[in-house]
């Protein structure tokens, strides 16, 4: 089978401050298949933002709601991803459980006795005691997510959600890149 075509990828331009969000326009995948005489057109987008999250206490939080408000635009995809980008390294993302709070009680006390305060290897302790045990609680855990969209929302299972783990005592606001991709 001959292909012909042409594609345009979508510009992405790189974000200059915290409060700018990036649109490209639709991108658009031509083929032309000559022994079916079929031809399909595909819009792709792009878009990419910073989303603030207030500031959160020690612990484990359900943040999938802030997302869909501070991103609407993933109600605009058909089929798509959205990655998530944490910002910082005291901090993580995770997927879990979103019906029985208990469960970010246990996993935040599972972590610290995983990864207790005031060891006496710590060498970087500059910040306090909680600085290292968040560093080594990120790395993980992770500070990033991709989480695939299905008809304007996530496709997670029943009881999945997003969290963001906040492992400093007094970790002050934190932000997230969002990048959206796919068929709008």
């Amino acid at each position: 089978m001959r292909r012909k075509g042409a594609f345009t990828p979508p510009s992405i331009d790189y974000l200059q401050n915290t409060t700018a969000r990036v649109f490209s326009p639709p991108s658009t995948v031509f083929f032309a298949y000559d022994e079916f005489k079929f031809t399909y057109f595909l819009v792709f987008m792009w878009q990419q933002q910073i989303i603030q999250l207030a500031p959160k206490t020690r612990g484990f939080h359900l943040i999938t709601d802030d997302i869909y408000f501070q991103v609407p635009q993933i109600g605009d995809y058909k089929v798509g991803m959205l990655h998530l980008f944490l910002r910082h390294t005291s901090a993580s993302l995770s997927i879990n459980e979103n019906a029985d709070p208990m469960v970010r009680q246990d996993l935040e006390s599972h972590f610290n006795t995983f990864v207790p305060e005031n060891q006496p290897y710590y060498l970087h302790d500059y910040e306090g005691p909680d600085d290292m045990p968040a560093h080594i609680k990120s790395s993980i855990l992770g500070c990033e997510l991709t989480i695939p969209i299905t008809n304007g929302r996530f496709a997670f299972g029943t009881w999945q959600g997003i969290y963001l783990c906040e492992h400093r005592n007094h970790g002050g606001s934190r932000s997230l890149v969002a990048t959206l991709n796919g068929e709008v």
